[in-house]
């Protein structure tokens, strides 16, 4: 994946978690508020590829969020290894806690991705501008996820 897929599908993550968008149009002006352009064919690539669905919202409108039917395994393998490998610089474990690292502004992209992968195990997640913590239910599930992020960092 290039660098502008990925910010821009790092944006669109971020663009869906701050806020209802019901529309394509309403996503590509989204984007190109932030200085990313983009057509309607390429945006309707990245929804794919992102695995986003439509959820009923507020007042009978809805919305694009993450879709958390997918494994987790293959989500964290798929799409996000390269937001991952493009954004996050480090990894840790502290007893039931992960502590994610990333580049300045894509915390909360990385947290809304991985929120929405119903990772098992997963009690909560914040994310501020460049740290994820993710409280897991035990330290073994913690560590588990930790190696997985790290390996993935590595590859």
């Amino acid at each position: 994946m290039n660098d502008l897929k990925a910010k821009r599908q790092s944006e669109i993550l971020r663009i869906i978690g701050e806020g209802d968008i019901e529309t394509q149009e309403q996503m590509l002006d989204h984007l190109r508020r932030c200085g990313i352009r983009a057509t309607q064919a390429t945006i309707s690539r990245d929804i794919k590829e992102l695995n986003l669905v439509k959820q009923p919202g507020a007042g009978g409108s809805y919305r694009y969020v993450v879709s958390a039917a997918r494994p987790a395994r293959r989500a964290l393998e798929g799409r996000l290894q390269n937001i991952f490998k493009e954004g996050v610089t480090s990894c840790d474990v502290a007893q039931n806690i992960v502590v994610v690292k990333t580049m300045p502004g894509l915390a909360p992209a990385a947290g809304a991705a991985l929120d929405g992968m119903a990772l098992e195990g997963l009690v909560g997640s914040l994310a501020g501008d460049d740290t994820v913590i993710l409280i897991m239910r035990t330290g073994q599930v913690a560590e588990e996820l930790a190696r997985e992020i790290e390996s993935m960092l590595e590859g």
